[in-house]
């Protein structure tokens, strides 16, 4: 049983899978630049029993939307607000697109009476 629960991880975007170290070399960045998205509390890594910082594949997209945005001479203080953004706009479309849903599930309006 434990194999299959493994095999569960290595498809979950949100297990914390990679060290710091392999995360900025996969990003191609730095420590330091993966702990200032921290500071900026734009990701939060996992800690690791021993407390290493530990990412997950979500959090990889999410710092590899930031170094594009440093990379185009953005501060990094202005990329995270940017992201966080981003990702609120995104949410909010999927909650009225959700609502839009229901609410053609539903059908139209009853006609009101008038007198």
């Amino acid at each position: 049983m434990a194999a299959d629960n493994t095999f569960d991880r290595l498809d979950d975007d949100d297990y914390p899978a990679y060290t710091m170290g392999r995360a900025a070399d996969m990003l191609g960045t730095t420590q330091g630049f993966l702990r200032a998205l921290g500071e900026a509390r734009l990701i939060t890594p996992l800690r690791s029993a021993g407390g290493h910082r530990r990412y997950s594949r979500y959090q990889l997209r999410i710092a590899a939307r930031a170094r594009e945005l440093v990379d185009q001479g953005t501060p990094i203080e202005a990329a995270c607000r940017i992201i966080i953004l981003e990702d609120q706009l995104e949410e909010a479309q999927r909650i009225n697109a959700e609502y839009r849903r229901t609410a053609k599930a539903a059908g139209p309006p009853a006609a009101a009476t008038g007198g």
